[in-house]
């Protein structure tokens, strides 16, 4: 043997690629883009096409000023800026998009050692800093309003007690206020299809994060239509399937999965029911991030004669 190659497992591999995942979820989100270009016109295209090139330069300059390997062409950055742009309102002025563009690749992920190796989703923790950051600037800066028809989100007017509310079916189609990727439902669940036979994801996560949510509210309202507006609006299905999901921020195990679906969903509900605030998606799927080592420990399996305090 002149020569012995060593590498980290997995040794056999089924043929997915990083550039081929992220491209599934790429194709998986279109029906999502078309939906919020339909609803809110040419300003949604605006803010998707100037988070994802801000992504892209992002991680190519700082792979360049850093002298990394150049990984644009993994689609990684595509996916977290595309994500991003979905989870906006078309009132958020388009520097701020840049900031959160380069926020989620820059911080999130290149400073921590590159795709696989970031401590929370990008997106999710850019949305979640933009939401803190920029909340109080004049102009409607806040990402989770939009100025359809002037009016506010579902989940704000539920929250105010407001009587008009969209019906369940203009919920479902997605005309009504919200973060342009988050209001047509049924364009999400036609990407979570997708998902689902491309084996890119499983259903734990989604089915057992929105049915939390639904199952928390159902039984502290006794409202069944109230607890279909609760996850109908506010980002649940884009943030259920899209970034719950997550790779490198979700657990590997089954039994973890669901524990950090649980998660998700009972902080998602704490949020909005006893908080007064709309917007609990985010925040919850950035806590459970953190605490996914914790998970990972306390549910992964055990080899056959381990320690149990292994």
């Amino acid at each position: 043997m002149e020569k012995l190659i060593t590498s980290a497992s997995p040794h056999i591999h089924s043929g997915a690629s990083t550039r081929r995942i992220m491209l599934d979820v790429i194709i998986a989100l279109l029906p999502a883009a078309i939906a919020s270009a339909v609803i809110f016109g040419m300003r949604a295209n605006v803010i998707l096409l100037t988070c994802i090139v801000s992504a892209v330069l992002a991680e190519f300059l700082f792979n360049l000023i850093t002298r990394r390997q150049q990984t644009v062409g993994d689609l990684s950055a595509v996916v977290t800026g595309l994500l991003l742009g979905l989870n906006l309102s078309t009132n958020v002025p388009i520097w701020q998009c840049v900031i959160g563009s380069v926020f989620a690749v820059v911080v999130v992920k290149g400073l921590f050692g590159g795709l696989g190796r970031n401590f929370a989703n990008p997106a999710i923790t850019a949305r979640v800093f933009m939401l803190i950051a920029f909340s109080s600037v004049a102009g409607g800066a806040m990402p989770a309003v939009v100025e359809l028809e002037a009016s506010a989100t579902p989940l704000e007017q539920l929250a105010n007690g407001a009587s008009q509310l969209p019906s369940l079916l203009d919920m479902f189609i997605g005309t009504y206020g919200g973060a342009i990727g988050e209001t047509c439902t049924l364009a999400l669940l036609i990407g979570f299809i997708y998902l689902l036979v491309r084996k890119v994801i499983r259903w734990h996560i989604p089915v057992v994060f929105i049915g939390t949510v639904f199952v928390c509210t159902l039984i502290a309202s006794g409202d069944f239509v109230y607890a279909l507006y609760q996850i109908l609006g506010g980002g649940l299905f884009l943030g259920a399937i899209f970034m719950a999901t997550d790779y490198v921020t979700c657990p590997i195990t089954t039994k973890g999965r669901v524990v950090f679906a649980l998660g998700c969903g009972l902080i998602t509900f704490i949020i909005r029911y006893f908080c007064a605030y709309p917007e609990g998606v985010s925040f919850s799927i950035l806590i459970m991030n953190l605490l996914v080592p914790y998970i990972e420990r306390f549910t992964g399996n055990k080899p056959l004669g381990g320690s149990k305090n292994a």
